[in-house]
């Protein structure tokens, strides 16, 4: 049962997403301003009272036609600095997408460590707890942050999805990249429990030098199997076009392509465009429609999250409400 010391704001680009979150806690968002000024900059306040209240704020962070991911992440840390001047007692950003994951460590002299200043950022401006969904490096994640984190996983909704169509069909797994294995034999792991028979696994070969993605060849067997190209996100397409090549070529009878967070940059709906694959799945950590998945049509079937989010939700509230005398 959610009481009255729990408040919950979603910013203005990601209330479609709240709303669903709060239907799933069965309470309203809470009410606040956001207000644009000639200069570019901008101001957000809250309009309920938040005094003594634990306070989370939904707002994914991901780049869209009005906002870049940067501005998206300023304005919740402008926001979160707001509610603890109000004296907010907590306050925890939920972030389904969470910008910057990818840049968690240096790959040339001199390289920023993004993930760490964000985490930095976040602990600076007064949140109490971060929640996000399968970040792309879940040790780094965690290690940057020294404020309380909670990391969300989207398999069980994923399989749940796939159960119907898989009945009586040989699987495989397939990971579309070396850096991706653990991830996906977590899931392979998850879908075989689920299916009640063994799920195989395979990966495919990936080089990225200068921008450049090459590599042909798939380790593992999917011939006459459903191949399930398992990532943590699609963004330009070009790592799952190339793995359901592979995937093709070694004989699997189709290709299901299943990310958590469907950034779909460019021209990814003309990368993804081989027929075989037949579906691709995404969470709505990424509020759909975006330009770059137009043309995908009914291949592309979005999975919600609002209830996971919601249950978090729930968990750390009963935590910060039972910490306290």
């Amino acid at each position: 049962m959610i009481d009255d010391s729990l408040c919950l704001f979603a910013l203005h680009a990601s209330r479609a997403f709240g709303e669903r979150v709060a239907q799933h806690l069965g309470m309203a968002l809470g009410r606040h301003e956001e207000r644009e000024f000639e200069d570019g900059e901008h101001k957000t306040r809250p309009l309920d009272e938040v005094r003594g209240r634990d306070v989370y704020v939904i707002h994914s962070l991901h780049a869209d036609g009005g906002e870049s991911a940067s501005d998206k992440l300023c304005r919740l840390l402008f926001f979160i600095g707001a509610l603890r001047d109000a004296g907010a007692a907590s306050v925890t950003a939920v972030a389904p997408y969470l910008a910057y994951s990818r840049k968690d460590r240096q790959t040339r002299e001199h390289d920023p460590v993004t993930t760490r200043y964000v985490a930095c950022m976040f602990e600076s401006a007064g949140a109490d707890a971060v929640v996000t969904l399968d970040v792309h490096n879940l040790s780094a994640f965690q290690n940057a942050f020294r404020c309380r984190t909670m990391h969300l996983e989207a398999h069980g909704l994923f399989i749940k999805f796939l159960l119907p169509q898989l009945a009586g069909v040989a699987v495989a797994v397939v990971a579309p990249d070396a850096g991706g294995i653990k991830r996906a034999e977590a899931f392979r792991v998850g879908l075989a429990e689920a299916l009640g028979r063994p799920v195989g696994m395979a990966c495919a070969e990936k080089y990225r030098s200068a921008g450049v993605v090459s590599g042909s060849m798939l380790v593992g067997d999917v011939r006459g199997h459903t191949a399930i190209l398992f990532d943590d996100m699609i963004s330009t397409g070009t790592t799952l076009a190339r793995a359901a090549a592979a995937c093709r070529d070694n004989g699997a009878s189709s290709v299901i392509a299943i990310a958590t967070h469907g950034l779909f940059n460019g021209q990814a709906s003309a990368v993804l465009g081989d027929p075989l694959l037949q579906q691709i799945v995404v969470s709505d950590s990424i509020a759909p429609g975006r330009a770059g998945a137009a043309g995908l049509g009914s291949r592309l079937a979005v999975v919600s999250s609002a209830a996971l989010f919601g249950e978090a939700i729930t968990r750390l509230h009963d935590g910060f409400s039972a910490a306290r005398p």
